[in-house]
């Protein structure tokens, strides 16, 4: 006899490890995370576990890397945008975005304008070491900007400080360093590196140096190998050789008590000083007794 079996689902099912056995999940890992999906279809972003689950990524980097893949193309991701954004103070974000650079998320290259004016080109990378090759990519360098990985850029050292820095100070020292490429084409600036050596330039300016003596003891003796990073040899200098504060200088003693020629009293003929001729003090001093 047919009979058909009420409890045997009438198709196949397929199921995923993982995720549709929860309970299953529960008894093999007890206490685990135990995840409730739902498919995405919209405002989604496909991100890779080497990102998510990296063993060598902090997580706020980890966390800001996401982030950054899920903006569109032409979002702002620089320090002070991102300071704006999350509560994370700029100290820390600039440092996750150096550990995403150094393991090859993101690619940050300094690029001179038209205008003259220097901007920083950031790429992110959903999958480091891969070479983009899709047909979409704009133009043959902006392809060679995606594909090459340059290497993470060194911070430079720190300088001395001004006691009193004032603007016009800081501004005299950021016209010296934008001159120096004047005496040799090699020490061209970024306007980042000049903000960084500003301070360092003021120091010695307030030394009572002049600009003149700065600008030779920043340029003399330099080295005829290529300068790669003209930046860290003048923060060097600017530590290494700061001359010493001028001499104390005491202020000046008060000029003495004028000495007033001789003349002749006319009530007793005795010398004494005085600026005018008349009488001493004695015979001065008998007037007022007598009067």
């Amino acid at each position: 006899m047919d009979t058909e079996n009420p409890s045997a689902p009438p198709h196949a099912q397929s199921r995923i490890p993982g995720k549709n056995h929860p309970h299953r999940d529960r008894q093999a890992h007890p206490g685990g995370v135990i995840h409730d999906n739902v498919r995405h279809t919209t405002h989604f972003t496909v991100i890779g576990n080497h990102l998510t689950q990296h063993g060598e990524l902090s997580l706020l980097a980890i966390g800001l890397g996401c982030h950054i893949q899920s903006l569109p193309t032409g979002a702002a991701i620089d320090i002070k945008s991102l300071t704006a954004r999350f509560p994370e103070g700029p100290t820390r974000i600039a440092a996750a975005l150096r550990e995403l650079e150094a393991h090859g998320y993101l690619r940050r290259t300094r690029e001179r304008t038209p205008v003259g004016r220097i901007v920083t080109r950031t790429v992110s990378c959903n999958m480091p070491g891969h070479r983009d090759t899709g047909a979409d990519t704009p133009s043959r360098p902006a392809r060679r900007a995606v594909a090459d990985k340059p290497p993470p850029r060194k911070l430079l050292s720190a300088v001395p400080q001004p006691a009193h820095p004032s603007p016009t100070l800081i501004r005299t020292a950021t016209d010296l360093l934008a001159g120096l490429r004047r005496t040799d084409p090699r020490l061209l600036l970024s306007a980042t590196d000049a903000a960084h050596l500003a301070p360092g330039v003021a120091a010695w300016l307030e030394r009572d140096l002049t600009p003149t003596a700065v600008r030779h003891a920043l340029t003399r003796d330099l080295p005829e190998d290529p300068l790669r990073r003209p930046a860290a040899l003048l923060a060097h200098r600017l530590a290494a050789q700061l001359p010493p504060p001028p001499p104390f200088r005491a202020p000046d003693p008060p000029p003495p008590d004028p000495r007033h020629p001789l003349q002749t009293c006319d009530g007793c003929d005795r010398a004494f000083r005085s600026p005018i001729p008349g009488r001493c003090r004695d015979c001065r001093s008998d007037l007022l007794e007598a009067a």
